[in-house]
């Protein structure tokens, strides 16, 4: 044996042995969005509900006192638009493993220079991502969008087959990433009846089809589909299917948070680290009230930690 080998295996008894070093303590950087919402309040509450889980280091980024509760103004957007530049450059530069980010308000923000159509956008042009994908998960169903922010008039004309595939492979990996079996992904058609044949529309027939086709042969998930889009969420949510990929916003926001209100999570696929939110908005009505229920942001924080 030489002396590197040695030394590699340490043979001296394990009191004489130099102690490891301590493994560095994951963090999370938690945003406290739009200060005149429920933001600093639901924070608040969730770090001190003692449901989260040890051995993470929880950072708030974010000034509570830039907005008055209940009255959203240019100062309050800045704050949450200053708190999110600050999250994106500690996941740049290593000092968060994952960030959950509080509600803001999407027109707030535009008004003081906000260039996107919300915060996914924002993390995903930021760390250089081109692939990614917005995805909702709750105690009753797990949702991703193939179109996010866009007017229903714009969906028909950017839903390609490559779109479709883009997001059903990263909800599949998703899926895996949190455990189980094979996962089983229901898509969604587009139109009525799933177009009918062709009689509602077409897109299932030129689009969605193809698209699932092709997820099959690439082994991640069992996609099946393109399903009646006013059933197969009830279908899902019964357990016959661990996700479904929903066509636009309302199509798959609408069943979940009817179902999943307290418990969804925002997580935006595809980033290098985890990013979540809670799944609700400012709820400007009630800031400073005492009334915001904390269980979505202390889910969201959970999950950052599990995917850490």
């Amino acid at each position: 044996m030489d002396r590197g080998e040695a030394e590699a295996r340490d043979d001296r008894p394990p009191d004489l042995r130099a102690p490891e070093p301590p493994k560095p303590v994951p963090t999370i950087a938690i945003t406290l969005g739009d200060p005149a919402g429920i933001g600093p309040e639901v924070v608040r509450k969730a770090l001190a509900s003692g449901q989260l889980p040890e051995g993470f280091q929880f950072d708030v980024i974010g000034d509570a006192s830039a907005g008055v509760p209940g009255h959203p103004d240019r100062r309050s957007a800045l704050a949450s638009f200053e708190a999110l530049k600050e999250a994106v450059a500690r996941l740049r530069d290593g000092r968060a493993d994952a960030v959950v980010t509080a509600p803001v308000s999407k027109s707030q923000l535009q008004s003081v220079g906000f260039p996107f159509p919300g915060q996914t956008e924002l993390f995903a042009e930021s760390l250089g991502v081109k692939q990614f994908g917005m995805c909702l998960s709750g105690a009753s169903l797990t949702v991703a969008l193939a179109t996010i922010h866009v007017p229903l008039s714009a969906v028909s004309g950017l839903l390609t087959v490559e779109s479709i595939m883009e997001t059903g492979k990263l909800l599949a990996r998703f899926l895996a990433r949190k455990g189980g079996p094979l996962p089983r992904i229901a898509v969604a058609g587009l139109n009525p009846h799933a177009g009918e044949q062709g009689a509602f529309g077409d897109e299932e027939i030129r689009i969605i089809s193809p698209a699932i086709e092709a997820l099959n042969d690439t082994g991640l998930a069992r996609f099946s589909g393109p399903g009646v889009p006013d059933a197969i969420f009830r279908d899902a949510a019964r357990g016959q299917f661990d996700g479904v990929l929903a066509m636009y916003h309302d199509q798959g926001l609408i069943p979940l948070k009817l179902l999943d209100f307290d418990t969804a999570v925002n997580i935006t696929l595809g980033l290098p680290k985890p990013r979540t939110s809670p799944d609700h908005g400012t709820a400007f009505g009630i800031a400073g009230k005492d009334l915001a229920d904390p269980s979505s942001m202390i889910r969201a924080i959970q999950l950052a930690c599990e995917l850490c």
